[in-house]
This record gives C-alpha cells, structure tokens and sequence, in this order.
C-alpha cells in the first residue's frame, strides 16, 4: 500500500506532507523511515551538529550532551543493523568494453556516472586528463552502511588514515582517497565534500586545543623560570630582562621570540597585579591605623585641616611606622574630612536628642499647665472675660507655671487666653437665648438700667430663669457697658460737628469782603452781615457764633504783633550787618507783605561768575579765536565788579574781621530767606546741587529751631488777657497747632 506522506523542500529544509489530512511537519513521519530510524527515533539520545560540523549527541529529557557516542545509542544501530543483501555478481569491465546488465540496469548507471562527475568515472575505466586508463573497481567490494551517520563516520576515518590536512584543496584530497573502498562510503559527492569539510573544522579545532595546551604548558613553565629570577621586577623590561633568562632550557623550548616577549609580558602584568594588591592591602592597613590614630587626637567636629595636619604629624606612631609612608596627603585628608563627618555626624544626633529632648519636655509642661487651667476653670476661678491679673496670683507659685516660663512654643498667657475663649464660645449661645429674650420683650437696656431690673427681667422667661447669677451679671456687665460706650460716641459726635461749624464760619467772617474785618471790628457790627449765612444758622446758639468771631479777632491781633516784631528784628539786624537797600523796602511796602532779607552771598556769587567768564575768554585766546566784542551792558558790569574786587582786594576779604557768631548767624539767615527772593542766575534754571543740599539742610535746623523761637518771642509780646471759662465740648479742634491761613 502507497504511503500517503510524501517529501518536499522549503528554502533547502525538507518538510512531509500527508496527503489526506493536508498536514505539515519537519519530523519524518514513522511511514517513511528505516527500521534503523524507527530504533533510533525512542531513544532519548539524538544526534546533533555543532556549527563546527561536529556531531554530539543530546539527551532529550536529562538535557545531557557529549561528543562520543553514548552506549545505547551504539546498541540501538547493532540491534537495528541488517545483512547486507546478496549482491549481483557482475563481471568486471573496463571503459569501452561490452557489459551483460540489461538496458535499465546501464542507463542507471550512466546516470549515476553523470550525477557524481569525472571524479567518479575515472574509477571505473575511463580516460583520465593525462591519456592514462583508470583502475578498475570491483563494484560489488562497495561498503554498505545502515544509515548516513554510519558512512560519513566511515570516510571521515579514511581522511584520518590517509593523514588528509585541513589545508589541502578537495581535488587533492580525492586523489589521494579515491582508490580506497572507504571512499564509497558515502555515494553522493556532495556528502563526500561536506564530510571533508567538517573534517577539516574537527582537525583545525583539534590543532588549535593542542596549541593552547602547548601554549599553556609553556607559560607555566616560563613563569616558573621567570620566578627563579628575582632581581626581575613589576618595572623590568624585555630587553633588560632577556639577557638574564637567555641561558635557561625553558627559554631555548621555543623559537618564537614575539611567544617568548608575550610570555614575559603577561607575568610583568602578574607581577604589577600583585604590587598592586599588595600596596592596597597595606594602604588599607595604613588607613585603618590612621583612623585610631585621629580618634585618638581628641579632635572636635570644628577642627581645622591645617591644626589637624600638624597633630598628626607630630604623632609617634604615625612618625615610627613605614607604612604610612604609603599615605598621600590627600589620603590623609581624606580620613581626616571622614573623621570629621562622622563627628559632625555624632554631634548633631546628639543635638537633635537634646532638641527631641526639649521638645517633649516642653510639650509635658504645657500639659500640665493646661491641666492646672482646667482645674481652675472647673473650680470657677476662669470664666468667660476673666483676666490675666486675676489668675496670676493663683498660679505664681505652683510648679507647672514656674516650669512655662522662658520656654519656646506658646506662652502661659496665650493658654489661658484659649481657655477664656472656650468659655467665651460657651456663652455666646446663652447671650443669644438673653438677646431673643430682650427682642421679644421689646426692653431696651440704657445708661441709667440697673442690673435688678434686668434679673428681674430675666427670671420671667422660662429660657433665662435657670441661668446662673454670675453668667447673667456678666452678660448685663457687657451690655450695659455697650450702651455706655455707643452714647459717648454719640456725644463726641455730635462735639465734632459743632467744632466743624464754628471753623465753618469762622472761616467765613475772616474772608469777609465788604467791609472786611479787622482788629477793631466788634460783634455788633458785624453780625447783620452773617445772618444770612448758613454757616450762622447752622449753630444753635449766639454763644457759639460770637466764639467763632472773638477767635478771629484774636488771630488778626497776634499777626499784627508778629509783624511788627518782624519788622523791628529786621532792622536791628541791617543795622548790624550794613546793608540795607530802601528800594527792597519800598517793593516790601508795595508787595503788602513782609521785607526780604538781605543775600550776604550775592558778591561772591558775583565774583564767581566773572571769573568763569575771564577763564572763558582766556580759552577763545588760547585757540585764536578773537572773543565777540563786549556789549555796553556787559562792559559796565565787568568793570563795577573789577572796581569792586579791586576795593576787595585792596582791603582783605570781607569777612575777615567778623565774629564767627555773626557769620553763622549770616547763614542762618540766608538759609531761611523767604520765596520769591531775587537770586543771580546761572542760565540752568534751577541751583546747583550743593547748594540745594545746603539750603534743605538748614532749612530742616531752622525748622526744628522755630517752634522754640516763635515761643519766646509770644511770651515776651504777648499781652496778658482774661481767659473766659467755656465749655470744653464747644473748643474748636483747630485752636492749638492751627496753621495761618494767607490772607
């Protein structure tokens, strides 16, 4: 029966399709395969290639593998091999010679010729490339194997017994081994080279293990050799070192002197390895020390490197042992910045306990004060407006408030303020039950209400009856006292307005046009004029009214006084320094305001310009340049200041000979000239930055000096008059302090 698998190839892989069910799969299904291959396929053992081209075999349930053939997977192909079948015995031939297989059997094997090349046929007879005749084979000598493993087992051994090299080309490996019978293992040529192929990976991996043994073997016994040696050193180099070991047996083993430098150079980096282990093992060592070294020092976490440095230094162990010789000094800086963090480390734990420390005994002692508040609150001695002063004496001397004091957190006072709060929130609810009470009973609580009235009021509702005495009394204490504060708000209230009238009118007599007021003015004659007014209707009473008028009239009097003892001072004070200009006096008289003081800086101010102006032409000389012609104007001031620098000069400077008083004085004076004065003017609009400087900085002096002076000066003018008792709730608010209004 016909199998209903059959084989293909996909991309070179061969896959088995089944013909009914249309299945694919890569294993070769059990229809197809040998009686070898059915044995083989239930062992655990299968056999594999390595990219190398090397067979192993791999156990599928251990995961084991191994090179050489396992045992049971031997037994298995003994147990499957089968005899070779009787081969047809056929004459020999030779190329060109008649054959007695029949036509098929002759047209297979010209097929089989054509499919393994010349190669092949040169062994059966043919003609080869030099004219010679090839051998003859007997056919039936051709080995059979059992499976494909078998015969490629058998040629890779025939390529060791022929000694084949992995260099060799395959056509020089085919002529060495085509003779033999082993040859034929393998029957397609293909299989023959990729046999020759794997075998010469296995020889190369083969020679390549057996150099590295070689190789190994040999740094072992250098090193041996190089280690008898020890003048040789991590820091030798191959030339200093080679004449030393020329002479050595294991030298002379090998004749490659880049293998014999490659050996030398791996132990220099042996020997560096270990001077390098050895100096960490001892620089940790020396390290170690160190640290019990500066533990020892005492040092504090705010020592210094440089008072450190010297510490250790000067340490007789750290002078004594070589060790520390290893030691850099940023390695012993660096211990020293590790000491110093670890102490750093140790004192701020231990300050943060103390903190944690304090914390927790603050917080204790706030506890216990507020369980003496408690205490008290429950015993009545704190209650809803309760005062500090009152509970101090209770708590002065008990030890959780003495223990509250001077420490961080909230205070004593701010505790007991919280507990007053607590019962202040208490009584806001029975203040609400009084205030509904209140409203219901339309009572309204006045100045005058006693506070049996409003218990008596009280006791009636059913909501306050059973309200203790004390809360009761306070709430009637707060309302009460509300009252009281809202009626002097009122009075004051009503105070200001009547001060805002009298100024009101005041201020309307003062500016009086026709005919205007003045010192000698009386009440009678004025007032027809301000009947009409507002102002004078606003006021009740003709007591108000005239109060108004006599505080302008006084006013109007003290200026006039104040004039004239300007006017006097200013005088004695032109006489003194020698100047005084009447054309100043009669534009002070025309201006109906009071004189400006004469400039005691006008003539420097003067010299200082025309000397700017002979520097100036003095340059326009320097340059060639001919100055612009003079004017008249500018001509005749130059020569009156010439005239007066001359006389200047001629008799010293002018101030040579002045108290130095008076020249303060001067100063003074110049400092607090009033507006308006006229000043010489330098073409930049405004004064200079010095001299604005220190005129603000007199006039502040001058400032604070005035109040002082205007005092004296009203004591010593001021006429003694009879002060008229008034009320004190009608006294202008603008009376004391108030500012001259310019006329």
């Amino acid at each position: 029966m016909a199998s209903v698998w059959s084989q293909a190839e996909s991309n070179g892989r061969t896959y088995y399709y089944n013909t009914l069910t249309k299945a694919t799969q890569w294993t070769k299904p059990e229809e197809l395969m040998t009686p070898s291959e059915r044995a083989l396929a239930n062992q655990p053992w299968k056999q594999h290639t390595s990219p190398e081209g090397r067979p192993y075999w791999y156990h599928s349930e251990t995961k084991a593998t191994t090179w050489e053939m396992p045992e049971v997977y031997k037994n298995a192909l003994a147990q499957t091999s089968q005899p070779s079948k009787p081969q047809i015995q056929a004459p020999q031939f030779v190329a060109g010679g008649t054959s007695s297989f029949s036509q098929p059997q002759q047209r297979d094997r010209d097929d089989y010729g054509e499919r393994i090349g010349q190669d092949r046929q040169i062994g059966y007879g043919q003609m080869d490339v030099n004219g010679t005749r090839g051998a003859t084979f007997d056919t039936q000598n051709d080995p059979h194997y059992a499976t494909f493993e078998e015969g490629e087992a058998a040629f890779i051994s025939l390529l060791r017994r022929q000694k084949v090299q992995p260099d060799w080309s395959w056509e020089q490996t085919m002529r060495a081994t085509i003779k033999d019978p082993q040859y034929r293992a393998l029957k397609d040529p293909k299989d023959r080279k990729a046999a020759f192929e794997k075998y010469a990976v296995e020889v190369r991996i083969q020679e390549k293990d057996r150099a590295k043994e070689r190789l190994a073997k040999l740094r072992a016994d250098f090193g041996t050799m190089l280690r008898r040696h020890p003048e040789i050193k991590h820091y030798t180099r191959w030339k200093t070192a080679r004449p030393m070991i020329e002479g050595e047996t294991i030298f002379r083993s090998t004749n490659d002197d880049t293998e014999r430098k490659q050996l030398f150079e791996e132990y220099i980096i042996e020997l560096k390895r270990t001077h390098i282990e050895r100096e960490a093992v001892m620089r940790k060592s020396a390290m170690d020390e160190l640290v019990h070294i500066l533990k020892g020092l005492n040092l504090e976490p705010y020592t210094r490197w440089a008072e450190a440095h010297d510490m250790i230094q000067s340490d007789d162990k750290f002078k004594e042992d070589t060790k520390f010789q290893t030691l850099s000094k940023s390695d012993i800086l660096t211990a020293f910045e590790n000491h110093i963090k670890s102490l750093e480390r140790t004192f701020n734990d231990e300050r943060q306990h103390e903190k944690n420390t304090k914390v927790r005994r603050e917080r204790q002692n706030r506890d216990r004060f507020l369980d003496l508040l408690s205490e008290l609150r429950a015993a009545g001695k704190i209650k809803a407006g309760a005062k500090w002063m009152n509970v101090h004496p209770l708590v002065k001397d008990d030890p959780r408030y003495t223990n509250m004091l001077g420490q961080t957190g909230s205070t004593p006072l701010d505790l007991f303020w919280d507990v007053v709060e607590e019962e202040e929130r208490a009584l806001r609810l029975v203040r609400n039950d009084v205030y509904d009470v209140l409203e219901d009973r339309r009572y309204e609580i006045t100045p005058k209400t006693t506070p049996q009235e409003f218990l008596s009021l009280m006791s009636t509702d059913r909501r306050t009856a059973t309200l203790p005495r004390e809360t009761l009394d306070l709430i009637f204490a707060r309302l009460h006292e509300k009252v009281v504060r809202r009626s002097e708000d009122d009075k004051h209230a009503t105070e200001r307005h009547q001060r805002r009238a009298i100024d009101a009118l005041r201020s309307k007599i003062k500016h009086l046009s026709s005919p205007p007021v003045t010192a000698s003015t009386t009440w009678e004659s004025i007032r027809p004029q301000l009947a009409h007014l507002p102002e004078f209707a606003a006021l009740e009473s003709d007591d108000l009214r005239k109060q108004a008028f006599e505080k302008v009239i006084r006013r109007l009097r003290e200026k006039e006084e104040d004039i004239a003892e300007r006017a006097t001072d200013r005088g004695k004070r032109d006489r003194r320094n020698g100047h005084y200009d009447p054309r100043e006096r009669d534009h002070h008289r025309e201006r109906g305001g009071r004189t400006p003081e004469p400039d005691i800086y006008e003539a420097e101010r003067r010299k200082a310009m025309a000397d700017r102006e002979r520097q100036y032409n003095h340059k326009a000389g320097a340059t060639g340049l001919s100055p612009p012609p003079p004017s008249a104007r500018s001509r005749d001031r130059s020569e009156r200041l010439g005239g007066r620098r001359d006389r200047s000069e001629r008799r010293g400077h002018r101030y040579a000979d002045v108290d130095p008083r008076e020249d303060r004085e001067r100063e003074r004076l110049y400092a607090t000239r009033p507006r308006g004065e006229r000043e010489l003017d330098y073409g930049g609009g405004s004064a200079s930055g010095g001299r604005r400087r220190r005129t603000s900085e007199a006039s502040e002096a001058s400032a604070r000096k005035r109040p002082r002076r205007e005092e004296k000066r009203r004591e010593k003018t001021k006429t003694p008059e009879v002060v008229k008792a008034e009320d004190v709730g009608l006294r202008s608010g603008s009376e004391e302090g108030e500012m001259v209004e310019d006329d």
